[in-house]
């Protein structure tokens, strides 16, 4: 049986998770508004890998700062 304590943990864990899904969206949303050209273009039609590997850090790196703003 689950007691009231680890509902608490599992209700605020899911806040967190929202919370950092809400961010990491939000900010890739904006990077490909900053750009000025299509990153999805680039990527996919013109094969960028440079591009994809700079997308890829970006989110690494948001993910990590989510993680740790999460975890305190």
């Amino acid at each position: 049986m689950i007691d009231e304590a680890h509902m608490k943990v599992f209700f605020w864990t899911v806040v967190y998770v929202l919370f950092g899904i809400g961010v990491f969206g939000g900010s890739f949303w904006i990077i490909t508004k900053v750009a000025p050209f299509s990153i999805r273009k680039e990527i996919e039609e013109d094969q960028n890998t440079s591009l994809a590997i700079l997308i890829a850090g970006f989110i690494v790196g948001i993910a990590i700062i989510i993680g740790a703003a999460i975890h305190g």
